[in-house]
């Protein structure tokens, strides 16, 4: 295969991000058309067609392959453009995926001082949020160039760096505790306690009954809140029991505000960062450090302050 047209990779990088070709037009400062003739010549020269002509457009499985070359290209023209101390190009953007009690608690700590160089030298970072167990799907699909996750091993081609531990606990309002759990939570109370849960992919509320009280894949009476910091204000106002990271409410716990059903017991999640690796082994490292690895060592930094 000839060298890919880098236009026609960063036309399909901006249909992956805007799910339209009006939108992808627009970001790139080119007509629809335009956008439309360098992705049929990039499908022409694979050979397979990348994008479904949907609304919202997808991409095919080919499609995401290029996407993941795409992004690493543009990873690697910003490095270049630092490199040289040019002003890298109002479209550069650094996708990465993070889960959302992360990104509530300690990730925005973490990144500012790499969002301020950006600011400085002009390329964006964006941040993509999804629970803990899923946020490596998006780096698989070439969506992202690094994540936040629960996944362990690496992905072939990707770096991945133990972060740390973060523990969740329960904890309700003092007037909820009174009036619903005068006794605590048990067994018999439990089937009539709601769960303050993120989506229908949050399982940590389900993980700290099971250890609670000794259940297998329990059921709960689940009320749905989309917002990690959403949570702990419907657990504020009585909805109900919210299992959260115990760095999200130590103060509000220790000022009284919440309160802590069963302390002993928690849920440790251990988080992971992945990254792509933009340089091959035999490479040697830049004179200034990579912004990948600037975003990676960044996170390592905050979580080793914030996380046990």
């Amino acid at each position: 295969m000839k060298d890919l047209d880098s236009s026609a990779l960063d036309c399909l990088a901006a249909l992956a991000d805007e799910r339209s070709f009006e939108r992808a037009a627009q970001r790139l400062a080119i007509t629809q058309s335009a956008v439309s003739q360098r992705l049929r010549s990039l499908e022409s020269q694979v050979g397979q067609l990348l994008v479904v002509r949907s609304r919202p457009l997808r991409l095919t499985e080919p499609g995401k392959v290029l996407l993941r070359y795409a992004r690493q290209l543009q990873a690697m023209r910003t490095d270049m453009a630092r490199e040289l101390g040019s002003r890298v190009s109002a479209n550069e953007r650094i996708g990465i995926a993070v889960n959302a009690d992360s990104l509530a608690t300690w990730v925005l700590p973490a990144l500012d001082g790499v969002v301020q160089t950006g600011l400085k030298e002009g390329f964006g970072l964006e941040l993509v949020v999804d629970d803990q167990d899923f946020t490596h799907d998006w780096l698989r699909q070439g969506e992202v160039l690094g994540c936040v996750s629960t996944v362990r091993q690496a992905l072939r081609g990707c770096v991945v760096q133990a972060l740390g531990v973060m523990r969740y606990v329960a904890v309700v309002s003092p007037a909820y505790l009174q009036a619903r759990l005068p006794a605590g939570l048990s067994e018999s109370s439990f089937a009539n306690t709601p769960f303050l849960v993120y989506n229908r992919k949050d399982d940590t509320p389900a993980l700290w009954v099971s250890k609670a009280l000794g259940l297998r894949s329990p059921r709960l009476q689940e009320r749905y809140v989309p917002s990690s910091e959403g949570i702990v204000r419907a657990a504020l106002m009585g909805w109900g029991v919210g299992v959260v990271p115990e760095l999200q409410v130590r103060e509000l716990v220790s000022r009284g505000e919440l309160i802590q059903l069963r302390p002993e017991v928690g849920v440790d999640v251990a988080l992971f960062w992945h990254q792509w690796k933009l340089l091959s082994e035999s490479s040697s490292a830049p004179a200034r450090v990579a912004l990948l690895d600037l975003i990676g060592q960044a996170l390592a930094a905050g979580a080793k302050t914030a996380l046990a």
